[in-house]
């Protein structure tokens, strides 16, 4: 069965990818010039790389882990030590680190935060724990029910120091949604808890050893193309086209540089781009269906992404950083942590600045200058002084709409991957399923939109087999 696919991020690449498995031939239609959606990258004049955002991969992303697995290449990921390392703001220079030890979960993670000592007090620990309780214990209901509220709602709920929550929850709400613990929805944060509770390697963390372009993207779509898909970057959706009554007839794909537009057609027709594009394009006779309605109760958070080059080295850590800054969320020096990257005498930081509403619209020269004034209290040692260190170049990269904006109440709004349309599909982390907008969402979508695709090809053969052997219907009256 030939699939048509628009967009080439991971939701897309990973449901092409699935499809053929299964025996189909996929066409993914990406609109840019380069593949990755959310995750993509891009070289400079230099020859160095700078992405959409800085991926880190964790011990709890299964679907992601297999699929790298079933590509051969899962030694592309670069484990780091088993700890979560934290800022202190009010010590420039020093760092806080929940180290795990290898011991069955979640026995392991508790031991990790039971013996840090500079962040929490036995008293706040305690409480932590007790808090979360309810959360490990009664299951993913009970989590699903949450989303009423704000992660900062249900902490104080469950009587969580308010310490607790600037010490290690706005951290991790913006490292994990780009947005504060007063905004995101406490479904998100205790699904990815559970998570890292539950599994042994769940909150363990990996880099790729180089850009996520060439290194998982391409290989995908080596994979599907050897199975006799195809993949067309260039080819952006203008128009869904409708048959007369109400499914895809066609993707009409806009022509670039003079070119006509083409209508393009196959059996089954897949949405992988993110919700804020879909809801632009969707048909209007579509737009009047409770099912595409209730889209408009999801949008995309903006982000911004920095990528900073030094004369120096700034710090020697290959991990994640947690900022503990107002203005940024996560960091690592990518010459450490990413083999491809890697520079012995200079620092390549690639940093997130979160929550970004309020910075998208200002210039890189003003993102880049503020981001300079956090790095100050962050590597005292190489800022002050007579000879301060260099910013040799840097990147600043805006995406206005990325993953969906985790706010209370959003799950509700979030759509199953299979449409009222008979032939047509969603695919994308911000449909419906267990992990949050991230990766490993995108990843699992697109698995199951592939699956919701094969089955609903073997239940209409199967009907049909039926037809066919059905023995006629005998006349009564002339029997």
């Amino acid at each position: 069965m030939r699939v048509a696919i628009a967009g080439a991020g991971l939701a897309g690449l990973s449901c092409a990818k699935y499809l053929t498995d299964a025996g189909h031939t996929p066409i993914v239609l990406e609109s840019r010039d380069v593949l990755g959606g959310l995750v993509a990258a891009w070289k400079d004049s230099d020859g160095d790389w700078y992405e959409t955002g800085l991926h880190a991969f964790f011990g709890a992303y299964p679907n992601m882990l297999q699929l790298l697995k079933e590509l051969g290449i899962e030694d592309r990921l670069q484990w780091k030590q088993h700890t979560l390392i934290f800022n202190q703001p009010d010590k420039p220079g020093t760092l806080s680190r929940f180290d795990v030890p290898d011991i069955p979960s979640p026995f392991n993670v508790i031991a990790s935060i039971l013996r840090n000592k500079d962040m929490l007090t036995w008293e706040q620990k305690i409480r932590f724990a007790v808090g979360l309780l309810p959360a490990v214990v009664r299951g993913q209901k009970y989590v699903e029910d949450m989303d009423k509220y704000s992660f900062l709602e249900w902490l104080k709920r469950q009587g969580v120091d308010e310490r607790v929550t600037s010490d290690v929850f706005i951290a991790a709400c913006k490292a994990l949604t780009f947005i504060n613990p007063d905004e995101v929805s406490a479904t998100i944060l205790l699904t990815a808890l559970n998570r890292f509770l539950q599994e042994r390697y769940g909150s363990k963390i990996a880099f790729l050893d180089g850009s996520p372009t060439e290194r998982l993207c391409s290989p995908i779509v080596d994979y599907i193309t050897e199975r006799g898909g195809e993949v067309r970057l260039n080819a952006p959706l203008k128009e869904i086209l409708l048959n007369t009554d109400g499914t895809v007839k066609g993707y009409l794909i806009r022509g670039l540089n003079g070119a006509e537009d083409e209508v393009f057609t196959a059996d089954v027709y897949v949405s992988a781009i993110s919700v804020d594009p879909l809801k632009v394009i969707l048909p209007k006779p579509w737009k009047q269906m409770e099912f595409f309605k209730k889209l408009e109760g999801l949008e995309g958070v903006p982000v911004i992404n920095l990528h900073l080059w030094f004369d120096r080295k700034l710090t020697e850590i290959d991990h994640l950083l947690f900022s503990r800054s107002p203005l940024l969320s996560v960091y690592a020096d990518m010459s450490n942590t990413c083999r491809e990257y890697a520079n012995p005498n200079r620092s390549m930081l690639e940093l997130v600045l979160a929550p970004a509403k309020d910075w998208i619209a200002k210039s890189d020269e003003e993102i880049v200058a503020a981001t300079i004034a956090e790095l100050e209290k962050l590597f005292p040692d190489h800022f002050g002084g007579d000879n301060p260190a260099t910013l040799l170049k840097s990147h600043v990269v805006k995406t206005p709409r990325s993953v969906y904006k985790a706010t209370p109440g959003r799950q509700q709004y979030r759509p199953a991957q299979v449409t009222p349309i008979a032939n047509f599909y969603l695919a994308g982390s911000y449909t419906m399923q267990r992990y949050l907008g991230s990766m490993e969402g995108a990843v699992l979508s697109g698995k199951l939109t592939a699956q919701a695709i094969s089955e609903a090809l073997l239940v209409a053969n199967s009907s049909n087999l039926q037809t066919l052997t059905r023995p006629p219907a005998t006349n009564a009256a002339t029997a």
